[in-house]
């Protein structure tokens, strides 16, 4: 699915229509998993989200909205991030790329500069993250990695531990935390048979997110209980636990897009749904995203998800030199998986990996 919304990511392309042609792929493709299986639900972990240049996450437009017109230009930096479940096992992924570029017509400068940033501290999160080690070093390495190349971690951004119907569990990984994150954050130490979603985030700039002006429109339904007043209200709620679950939507998934742009206005204001809303850095800086599905076995992690980083169209001139890093580098990020010992999360994870990212 990722594979196919990437090579649909041209100039002139409409988000939108990205974002659209990403869901469907992955609503298309589960429905022949599990097939004589009549009870396990699955479907859209994480709607399509298509965030460009400064825009850090969660951009999805509406058909109705104004923001529903933007489309992409050669040059422009575009994260991709989508995710697929089969019965509560998420596998989530999201990559970053530069519209026209190709092994013939490479990025240079500083996006080369950040994409290298960004991968190389995706990398190295992959191999921090293992049964024995704690969060707070892959926190500290990936601030390393991106000072190196004279970027920063995006502050406060988090990476958490997946479990089924729960794609935001208790254990999890900070990015460039401030000082009161610093002392109010868990310190926590991977285990066996954790699932962990790694989530990378890079900038060009101080990495300090701000609320952006475009609308929100991903949401999660929470466990919080209240009676809804508003009939149209009732009705988008009724529709979000029945269809969607635990896990992220879209309003543009709903069957009446206007009716729910009203509805969750109040689902929203009594907590029964959590917002995921769109974020930027400062105009004129760039922020890059690659996202990881990993599996931690008694062997090592497990990569379930690819984001399709492709390094030679890339071409950074500068160059990691801290030793630590490079030795870390160069060890194996994941061990193979044939299937044979895996847990029934494990297996349920893989199932839906190819349908997320191939």
């Amino acid at each position: 699915v990722l594979k196919k919304v990437v090579e649909s990511a041209l100039d002139g392309t409409k988000i939108i229509d990205l974002c659209a042609m990403g869901d469907k792929l992955i609503d298309e493709n589960v429905k022949h998993l599990f097939v004589k299986s009549k009870n396990i639900i699955k479907g859209i972990a994480f709607p399509t989200c298509v965030s460009v240049n400064n825009v850090i996450c969660h951009f999805s437009p509406l058909s109705s909205d104004d923001e529903g017109t933007e489309s992409l230009k050669n040059g422009d930096l575009v994260k991709i991030q989508l995710g697929a479940q089969v019965d509560g096992y998420a596998a989530i992924v999201a990559t970053t790329i530069v519209v026209g570029a190709s092994k013939e017509n490479p990025v240079k400068g500083l996006l080369a500069d950040l994409l290298t940033a960004a991968h190389l501290s995706s990398e190295a999160a992959l191999r921090l993250i293992k049964p024995g080690l704690k969060n707070t070093k892959v926190t500290e390495t990936i601030q390393k990695i991106a000072r190196a190349f004279n970027m920063n971690s995006v502050e406060g951004m988090l990476s958490y531990q997946q479990e089924k119907n729960n794609i935001e569990g208790k254990k999890q990984v900070i990015l460039n935390p401030s000082e009161t994150q610093k002392r109010e954050f868990a310190e926590a130490e991977f285990g066996e048979n954790e699932v962990y979603g790694v989530d990378i985030l890079i900038s060009t700039g101080e990495g300090k997110p701000r609320p952006s002006v475009k609308r929100t429109t991903v949401y999660k339904k929470t466990d919080h209980t209240y009676s809804l007043k508003m009939r149209a209200s009732r009705i988008v709620y009724n529709e979000i636990n029945q269809t969607f679950g635990s896990f992220p939507f879209s309003l543009r998934a709903l069957e009446d897009e206007k009716k729910a742009r009203m509805g969750i206005v109040e689902c929203h204001k009594h907590e029964l749904v959590n917002s995921y809303d769109v974020y930027q850095v400062k105009e004129g800086e760039f922020v890059a995203q690659f996202f990881n599905t990993i599996l931690l076995t008694d062997d090592g992690p497990t990569k379930i998800t690819s984001t399709l980083y492709d390094p030679e169209s890339v071409q950074s001139d500068k160059k990691l030199e801290d030793e630590e890093i490079l030795k870390l580098l160069s060890t194996t990020a994941e061990v193979e998986n044939d299937g044979d010992n895996n847990t029934a999360e494990e297996k349920a994870t893989i199932e839906v990996t190819t349908e997320a990212s191939g």
